[in-house]
């Protein structure tokens, strides 16, 4: 029996898939310095039963970052360091690998149910070969299962809605989006946005359901609704109690996700020093040359950009407060004091570009940057005459990331992506949430990917004819 053209298709698409991500994982990529917070937090949860991080012999509970990828961390090692002990890690990206494969078929399938079979081989040709989502299946951080959790949660809402607008209840459905919120939430605290925009889809969408076809809103029909709420809300919460619960025991506080700034109680933070990173800190480059060297490396005033000082007299004063930290290479209360008056004269003088300017500059930075660092490639990628084969691949990357982002916005802007406002209100909240953070960093925006290949994929494939067209239009 032979297969069809678009049956093969499909196999050559996933076969390729498989083989990039394979690549990523046989010759690894560079490790975050969180992996082995990560690594720690998982193995001293397995083999001592305390969540935190060892100070010389002492070990105490701590808040630092969410349980989700310790656990999963954990379970890895115990099912996998016996019997692979000097390589159990490799288990580890492999089910990695297989998570961002599952959620571009999700992707696919979504786009083939909502948009045309058409648009769903093109939402996999770009899940399986998008370099920067495969990438992170080599790397022991949060990303990838990130990722997935956004993927399902696309897949799952978008059968919900399809059956509400049927007129029935997709109950399996409405446990995947569940399940996809508790994930991403137990696992990044900026995970909390997937609940909040699948959430508003849901409830939005059923609403406008209910006005376009003229019905009342009876108590059998509200009742459903309020019952498929609470079911999504009890599985999306459910992994969260435990945790919470802990953190109430432990440290008498409520903090159902994790700290921003990841301190335990006691812990000082730094938050004039980082108010005033906020006034100008816009790219990748501030984050790895300033905010990384903050406690233990000597800051040059020299690698922080003009737009940081409004006058000289001002760039002298920063130069003060700089020499001073180099002394000991740490900020003291009064020093921290002194960076969040400067903070504040520079908001007080230019309030506009702090709370609109600089953020639009922070998210484009993360979202159009060629994401060098994941491929073992300099962030001075730029510099063609120092390194010209990095410069030409960082630009590859650059042009392939473009690509991305501009057929996603041209596919929202021409109203061709299925329940736009629920997607887009992800991308819109996530957007928001990222231009108020000092450190830039591109990572924080591969969660947009999913939705980035859908939009994507609706720009591309030719619509289906009108009398033919899915629901979430």
């Amino acid at each position: 029996m032979s297969l069809s053209p678009s049956r093969k298709r499909w196999i050559l698409f996933v076969s390729a898939g498989v083989l990039l991500r394979l690549i990523f994982i046989v010759f690894p990529r560079p490790q975050d310095d969180d992996s082995g917070v990560y690594l720690e937090l998982g193995h001293n949860l397995l083999h001592r039963g305390i969540y935190g991080i060892a100070d010389g012999d002492d070990l105490t509970p701590s808040l630092f970052r969410l349980p989700g990828y310790p656990i999963f961390l954990a379970t890895i090692e115990l099912l996998f360091a016996k019997i692979w002990p000097a390589a159990w890690l490799n288990a580890v990206l492999v089910i990695q690998a297989i998570a961002d494969l599952i959620g571009g078929l999700l992707l696919a399938s979504f786009a083939r149910r909502f948009l045309s079979p058409r648009a769903a081989e093109v939402a996999l040709a770009l899940a399986m070969l998008c370099p920067f989502t495969a990438v992170e299946t080599g790397i022991a951080m949060t990303e990838s299962l990130s990722i997935f959790a956004v993927s399902l949660g696309i897949y799952a809402a978008g059968r919900a809605l399809a059956a509400a607008e049927a007129g029935s209840r997709d109950l399996w459905a409405l446990v995947l989006a569940g399940c996809a919120s508790a994930l991403a939430m137990i696992i990044r605290p900026d995970g909390a946005l997937l609940p909040a925009a699948l959430g508003l889809g849901l409830m939005g969408y059923t609403i406008r359901n209910f006005v376009r076809k003229r019905q009342p809103l009876t108590w059998p029909a509200l009742r459903i609704q309020i019952a498929s709420a609470t079911l999504f809300c009890v599985v999306s919460i459910a992994p969260l109690v435990p945790w919470t619960v802990r953190n109430w025991t432990d440290f008498h506080l409520f903090q159902p996700l994790a700290p921003r700034h990841v301190n335990d109680p006691g812990e000082r933070v730094n938050y004039g020093f980082y108010r005033w990173m906020r006034t100008w800190s816009t790219e990748f480059l501030s984050t790895a040359n300033i905010f990384w060297k903050v406690g233990s490396e000597t800051i040059d005033i020299d690698d922080i950009p003009a737009r940081a000082f409004d006058s000289p007299q001002q760039r002298e004063q920063t130069r003060l407060l700089l020499d001073e930290y180099n002394q000991t290479k740490g900020i003291s209360p009064e020093l921290d004091a002194r960076f969040a008056a400067l903070a504040a004269e520079r908001i007080h003088s230019h309030p506009f570009r702090y709370c609109v300017t600089v953020p639009l500059m922070r998210v484009a930075d993360m979202l159009l940057r060629p994401r060098t660092e994941a491929f073992y490639l300099d962030i001075y990628w730029w510099s063609w005459s120092d390194r010209p084969v990095q410069t030409a691949l960082s630009s590859l990357l650059g042009l392939i990331n473009l690509g991305y982002v501009a057929l996603a916005a041209w596919g929202f802007l021409r109203g061709r992506v299925p329940w736009a406002w629920m997607l887009g209100a992800y991308l819109v909240m996530r957007f928001l949430l990222l231009g108020t953070m000092e450190n830039a960093e591109p990572r924080y925006t591969l969660q947009c990917f999913p939705i980035l290949i859908v939009a994507a994929a609706a720009a591309i494939a030719p619509r289906l004819k009108a009398g033919d067209r899915p629901a979430g239009d």
